[in-house]
């Protein structure tokens, strides 16, 4: 018969496990985006495509939600109150350049080097934030093994592309989703001070969404005048479905952060990213193709995403003290 306890384990291990598909789905968004973007060639209307098809979701949901609802219509007034300050309220930017970059390099790129540099401007910009105590982050020491697992994921990176720098693969391809691991970083600090004040985890989301979708639509709006518009939409129903799962693997993380905690939501999101995307590039490849060197890449970061998650060990002096 179980006991309490095993069925708390038991619930936590689901979780975990859950968390690791929902990390499978933000390399399959990777995918499914940077073909969309390759079909249409014009990764700006790919994006606004993805991002906007997640909203239409969103406010669905958010319409049958009373709670959601009121929530989100206190944001003007915790802004004016002081709780928020304005710009926590733009954190939907950072999702936006993501999918954006997503739909311009991820199908030159491949999804597992996409990610890759991702989850490396991810490492780098939480170490930042963990050290400043950027909007209302608790401050956290950065120790010397939190620098070394930051090296090895940059570390990673250089691995993964340098058999195809310059050639398959131009720098500035690999800029994109660096600069977009650090927005997202970033966006998740802010989104964190807005689930805060507002008690709704939906009426955050749908925040990032309006704000990531204006904003695409802005940038794509000017781009189409110089570019125009692209030639036909692609007729296969799966290239559609980025917002869907975007929304999906956000939920999904709401949810089992309460069970397992940030730092294993995180460590179980890059598993599933990481494992997600070798999957991808080696049963449905687009851009560079998998070599033995974005696979050591790929396992490279996974161990400085861990290194760097890893909790410093506390003075003994202070263990001590604790248990008198």
């Amino acid at each position: 018969m179980a006991t309490p306890d095993s069925r708390s384990r038991l619930v936590t291990v689901a979780a975990a496990a859950v968390t690791v598909v929902a990390g499978v789905g933000v390399a399959a968004q990777h995918r499914v985006n940077g073909e969309l973007g390759q079909r249409l060639d014009d990764g700006f209307s790919a994006a606004l495509i993805s991002f906007t098809s997640g909203l239409v979701i969103l406010l669905v949901v958010m319409a049958g939600s009373r709670r959601g609802r009121a929530a989100f219509g206190t944001l003007g007034a915790r802004v004016r109150a002081g709780e928020l300050r304005w710009w926590m309220l733009l954190g939907g930017l950072g999702g936006a350049f993501m999918v954006l970059s997503q739909g311009l390099v991820a199908g030159i790129l491949g999804v597992a080097i996409f990610t890759v540099a991702t989850v490396t401007g991810q490492t780098a910009v939480g170490l930042w934030i963990d050290a400043t105590g950027f909007a209302g982050a608790r401050p956290a020491p950065v120790t010397a093994r939190r620098i070394v697992g930051a090296a090895l994921t940059l570390a990673a990176v250089v691995i993964a592309v340098a058999p195809e720098l310059g050639g398959a693969i131009p720098a500035v391809a690999l800029v994109l989703p660096l600069l977009a691991g650090l927005g997202v970083g970033t966006q998740a600090a802010v989104n964190g001070r807005v689930r805060a004040a507002t008690s709704s985890p939906l009426a955050a989301t749908t925040l990032n969404f309006v704000v990531g979708a204006t904003a695409l639509a802005a940038a794509t709006a000017v781009h189409l005048l110089v570019s125009g518009l692209p030639e036909a939409l692609p007729a296969d129903p799966l290239l559609y479905v980025g917002g869907a799962l975007g929304a999906t693997f956000i939920a999904i993380q709401t949810i089992t952060v309460a069970r397992i905690g940030v730092l294993l939501l995180g460590l179980c999101l890059v598993a599933g990213q990481l494992l997600g995307a070798l999957l991808f590039d080696l049963l449905a490849p687009i851009g560079v193709p998998t070599t033995g060197s974005t696979a050591i890449g790929a396992a490279l970061t996974l161990v400085g995403v861990i290194v760097t998650a890893m909790p410093a060990r506390r003075a003994r002096g202070t263990e001590n003290a604790d248990r008198a």
